[in-house]
């Protein structure tokens, strides 16, 4: 090389990577925020159609939002279903298994049917005994995951979902902050861990869903940096 040249800047791998970072933060955020408004829409309507069946009886001194359901109800099933939405392409990517099973919107759209008429029916439905509309209700959710997942990350995660919430659905009941009619299971209804795991399973997908498109980005960045990488070490 001539004195008083200087060498071109060839492509660096640093740049990219910050700007994947960024936009992989940018990403996660917005994501996070669709999540949260899909759980408190799905919370306000699901709590609705339970407080008009007796299913759940809130004191009338914490009643406070045009629903007739507790104000503190959306934002905690919107957080839980953010926390969730975003923590099953997490446990993909760390497993190093995408997960590829029905990846599109009108099968997650079809999740999210049969999870609120699962609702529909520990709502609706009447049987002879809790026992019954339990297994029928469990029948339905396992059926939905393997529907629409089939993963083992998907159902340990609903499994580990569904022991958590009802864990602390039964502190909430304990401490009277509502309750159960016709508790059978620890203060609680038996069937309400099926709902859990529904629940978890439909958000997950949606997370996975979104998750998607960032992934789809990255990807493409990635080949057309290792390529241009490629064609700069080639001209030298």
């Amino acid at each position: 090389m001539a004195e008083g040249e200087t060498e071109s800047p060839g492509p660096k791998k640093r740049g990219p990577y910050i700007s994947s970072v960024t936009s992989r933060s940018v990403n996660l955020m917005i994501r996070g925020v669709v999540l949260f408004f899909i759980g408190v829409f799905l919370a306000l309507v699901l709590n609705l159609l339970q407080i008009q069946r007796n299913v759940t009886l809130f004191p009338p001194d914490v009643i406070a939002s045009i629903f007739s359901s507790a104000w503190w109800v959306p934002p905690c099933c919107g957080t839980a279903s953010a926390v969730i939405g975003l923590l099953y392409p997490c446990i993909d990517r760390h497993l190093g298994e995408p997960h590829k099973f029905k990846r599109e919107w009108s099968s997650v759209m079809r999740c999210v049917a049969v999870f609120v008429g699962i609702n529909h029916a520990s709502a609706k439905v009447d049987f002879d005994n809790n026992i019954q509309l339990s297994l029928t209700l469990a029948a339905l959710s396992i059926g939905l995951w393997w529907t629409f997942d089939r993963s083992r990350s998907g159902f340990g995660l609903g499994v580990g979902i569904a022991f958590l919430a009802t864990l602390v659905t039964q502190l909430l009941v304990y401490n009277g902050v509502y309750q159960y009619t016709s508790p059978d299971f620890l203060y609680v209804r038996s069937w309400l861990p099926c709902i859990f795991f529904a629940g978890g399973i439909t958000m997950g997908n949606i997370g996975r869903q979104l998750a998607m498109y960032e992934c789809k980005v990255i990807a493409e960045n990635l080949i057309k940096n290792e390529g241009v990488y490629l064609l700069y070490r080639k001209a030298r």
